[in-house]
């Protein structure tokens, strides 16, 4: 079965994403608490999808799970790209 891909969520949502990375940083996308450093706060990633769902027309049908799925780890993937150059930048 072939895997259903909603590219204008995963673009809106990468839009979002990237709004909230240049406006807040890198570090809001980081829990504050714990001994583990450069760990991402599942919500963070959660209020990019949900923000990316809400923006949809009105009366556009909300996408296959599957496709929501796709779409966070995309985020999550290019936030674990990213966690993982800062941490060679910092030398860790």
């Amino acid at each position: 079965m072939a895997d259903i891909i909603d590219l204008t969520l995963l673009a809106d949502a990468r839009r979002y994403f990237q709004k909230l990375l240049d406006a807040r940083g890198l570090t809001y996308f980081l829990q504050k608490e714990g001994n583990r450093l450069f760990h991402i706060e599942p919500s963070k990633v959660e209020l990019v999808i949900r923000t990316a769902l809400r923006m949809r027309p009105a009366g556009a049908p909300r996408p296959p799970e599957q496709a929501v799925d796709h779409c966070r780890t995309e985020i999550r993937r290019e936030l674990i790209r990213r966690v993982a150059s800062a941490m060679l930048q910092t030398g860790l």
